[in-house]
């Protein structure tokens, strides 16, 4: 009988250690990303401020919602929020150079100072973890669907809000979802 019940225990333990990161995470804080530049980009880091994370392109017709992106950036990054960008190229290929090239496109074209993580996908059984646990969060429906979809994480790190590609960052909405957000 004993040997039974430690069997089970012993593989309910195996099952919930092979279970993905994005099925046992309790908020976004618990993920890491690379950074584009190199090196680990832990959302930890970012605990106490929020963070509107967003997957982009270089060659999309959204493409100029990095001008929006920055002027977010700078309008509350003294506030308390961070804007996070997310290269994919999961969307009509519209991502398709380097790390490097995405920095450096991102940079001579919209002078884009927030940080940004490593082209990853967004979408499909090889999503970053952070993007499968929004969608197990928030439900298929606030998957991205395109480029520049965009998740609020409060300072908590727990998901607050989605917004699809058409929002613009600078938008009445969103500026009001991060004020909300910034409140103590």
């Amino acid at each position: 009988m004993v040997g039974k019940i430690l069997k089970t225990v012993f593989a309910a333990g195996l099952a919930t250690l092979m279970m993905s990161g994005a099925a046992m995470a309790a908020t976004g804080h618990d993920f890491t990303f690379e950074k584009i530049e190199g090196g680990k980009l832990p959302m930890s880091t970012f605990k106490g401020k929020a963070v509107l994370v967003v997957n982009t392109a270089s060659f999309c017709g959204y493409t100029p919602q990095y001008e929006g992106l920055e002027r977010l950036w700078k309008s509350y990054k003294d506030k308390g929020l961070i804007v996070l960008g997310v290269p994919a190229n999961n969307f009509g290929g519209q991502e398709p150079g380097s790390n490097e090239e995405i920095k450096t496109f991102c940079k001579a074209e919209y002078d884009v100072d927030f940080p940004m993580t490593e082209k990853v996908d967004v979408v499909g059984s090889e999503a970053h973890p952070f993007y499968k646990w929004a969608k197990e969060t928030l439900g298929a429906q606030n998957a991205p669907s395109w480029n520049f979809h965009k998740y609020l994480l409060g300072p908590d790190g727990k998901l607050i809000a989605a917004f699809p590609t058409p929002t613009r960052p600078d938008s009445a909405e969103i500026r009001a979802a991060v004020e909300k957000a910034l409140q103590p």
